[in-house]
C-alpha cells in the first residue's frame, strides 16, 4: 500500500455528542484499511466553526468539500480518496 499519512479528513463536532462519537468510531475501520488520517475539532472551541456547522454536527470534511454529516457515508468516503489517488 502507498503511504498516504498526506491525506487529512476533519470530522467537527462536540465533545458530548453521542453522534460525533459513533462517527468517529465508524472511521476507524475505513482509516485503517485505506490509510488516511482524521482529524477531530471541537467546534465550541471556535465561535465561527461552530456557526458554520452549528446543529449539522458531526460533519466530516476533506478541505472544503464536506463528505457527509450526521451518519458516516462509507462510500462518500471511498469516493473521494478513489477521485484524489
Amino acid at each position: 500500500m502507498t503511504d498516504n499519512t498526506h491525506i487529512r479528513l476533519t470530522l467537527y463536532g462536540h465533545r458530548w455528542c453521542h453522534l460525533c462519537d459513533d462517527m468517529e468510531r465508524a472511521l476507524e475501520p475505513l482509516r485503517d484499511e485505506l490509510g488516511f488520517d482524521v482529524v477531530v475539532v471541537d467546534i465550541a472551541d471556535d465561535p465561527a466553526l461552530e456557526s458554520r456547522f452549528g446543529s449539522w454536527v458531526p460533519v466530516l470534511m476533506a478541505g472544503d468539500r464536506q463528505l457527509c454529516h450526521y451518519f458516516l457515508d462509507p462510500g462518500a468516503v471511498r469516493a473521494y480518496l478513489a477521485d484524489i489517488r
